[in-house]
């Protein structure tokens, strides 16, 4: 991908929309949190996976509105640094890891942040086997989806995360 500049003021989402790098975009520092459904922001997601048609799978099983009160932007990273990177500088309302990314997998990076960041948002990870569950539960994951992701069901458990960040 070709980083361009971005305007100051933009949000991460903004930033990777057009091609910039989420380093060229100013940090998110609204809050959306206690802003009624009518008035809220999109909800930032974070994708992360190594490979692009992964990251677009969990952007179409989720969509631009996973529930009526609630719209999503996405931020993408195809790389460990990137998605710290994000993390540490935006204001990311959920994080959708994948759990067979290489050489970084999802689950790995779900259970650092649980270690490292106190006010860690929502993760839901996707993995290939429900027998993967109890990897994901060791991770300290919100919630986990399995490939091939069902919109329905990504939906619902997008919705509901980012319902529950909104009341904390």
């Amino acid at each position: 991908m070709t980083y361009t500049e971005s305007p100051r003021g933009a949000s991460a989402a903004d930033a990777a929309l057009r091609g910039a790098s989420a380093a060229d975009a100013a940090p998110r520092t609204e809050s959306l949190r206690g802003a009624s459904a009518a008035d809220a922001a999109p909800r930032s997601i974070l994708l992360y996976s190594d490979d692009s048609q992964v990251r677009d799978r969990m952007r179409l099983a989720i969509g631009g509105r996973p529930a009526a009160d609630l719209e999503v932007e996405f931020v993408d990273a195809a790389d460990y640094g990137e998605c710290i990177r994000l993390i540490d500088t935006y204001d990311i309302d959920l994080l959708v890891l994948d759990g067979e990314a290489t050489p970084a997998g999802g689950l790995g990076i779900a259970r650092q942040l649980r270690d490292e960041i106190a006010d860690c948002p929502p993760i839901a990870v996707v993995i290939a086997r429900a027998a993967d569950r109890w990897l994901a539960a060791y991770a300290k994951v919100d919630a986990t989806l399995v490939h091939p992701l069902d919109p329905v069901t990504t939906g619902r458990t997008v919705a509901g995360l980012l319902r529950e960040r909104a009341t904390v």
